[in-house]
């Protein structure tokens, strides 16, 4: 049987027949990119040659302090950025995965409230980190009397990446084709059997890369923070989930508003960890998704 394919002649022809105006657009298109990635790599290197005396292990094993720059160090705000991470995980990654699921699989579409849960969760996706942070102040720091503590971190910027992780794992749900589910219940499966057995592990994948990339925008937030009132100079790390805390990008901010020329090399050097912390995490969630995605 021949197999019919456009000849390579009217192909050229084609594409020198393509009006200027469209040679054009791809030019300006390139020329923005090329702009946009000098810019920023102008940033990485300028940051880099800035923090690189103070890539040291002093970075990470000594506490930040006023006095003595030249051996100040970050690790309350590591530690203080991998309690709010870890519990940000616990909270919202299991919430944000089970709405998804109700929302794909059990919920009537047609039903009004359930309409109005899918737009709020869109809208929710979209508001300032910062909104979240006054939210935070007000009800749970104040109203609950949580304090000023690593529980009033971690549940706020929860709230701030459940929108998110719910978004994230609801595409990655319904990318799953409907014969899969149709095959399980054709063989007498429950659906909750075929959502367990056969929907979740084929989502798994783009679920976790949803996730990562959800708590990596979490980790350089900063401006919640400042509204909960979280401190910009810890001189000891959290021992608990109601203990003061301080994170990476607080400490940035603390270290850059400071005078002397040792702070912005310390500032310099914190923003290049945070950067590898973020580039790391960017990085598993694209070879999860490269390594364990079904190609249906």
């Amino acid at each position: 049987m021949a197999i019919l394919s456009t000849p390579r002649s009217a192909v050229q022809l084609a594409s020198k027949g393509r009006p200027l105006k469209e040679h054009l657009f791809r030019i300006a298109l390139l020329a923005s990119l090329a702009i946009a990635l000098l810019f920023l790599a102008m940033l990485l290197v300028y940051v880099v040659e800035e923090g690189w005396p103070r890539l040291n292990s002093m970075l990470w094993e000594n506490q930040p302090s006023i006095r003595r720059p030249e051996t100040s160090g970050i690790q309350s705000g590591i530690f203080g950025t991998l309690w709010i991470i870890g519990l940000t995980a616990i909270m919202a990654l299991p919430t944000g995965i089970l709405a998804a699921i109700y929302l794909e699989e059990y919920a009537d579409r047609t039903k009004w409230y359930n309409k109005l849960i899918e737009l709020n969760i869109s809208n929710l996706a979209a508001v300032p980190s910062i909104v979240y942070g006054i939210l935070g102040l007000g009800i749970i720091a104040r109203w609950l009397q949580f304090g000023f503590t690593v529980m009033t971190g971690a549940v706020t910027i929860s709230l701030l990446v459940l929108p998110i992780v719910i978004i994230s794992a609801r595409e990655a749900i319904r990318a799953v084709p409907p014969s899969i589910r149709e095959g399980s219940l054709a063989l007498g499966a429950t659906q909750w059997q075929t959502i367990y057995r056969q929907v979740l592990p084929a989502s798994i994948p783009g679920i976790a890369t949803g996730s990562i990339l959800a708590l990596s925008r979490a980790i350089g937030e900063a401006a919640p923070f400042l509204m909960l009132g979280a401190a910009t100079l810890v001189r000891f790390n959290p021992e608990g989930v109601w203990s003061s805390f301080t994170v990476l990008p607080l400490q940035i901010y603390s270290f850059i508003s400071r005078p002397q020329e040792e702070f912005a090399i310390l500032a310099a050097a914190a923003i290049v960890i945070l950067l590898a912390i973020l580039l790391l995490m960017n990085s598993v969630a694209i070879w999860l998704r490269n390594r364990y995605q079904k190609r249906w």
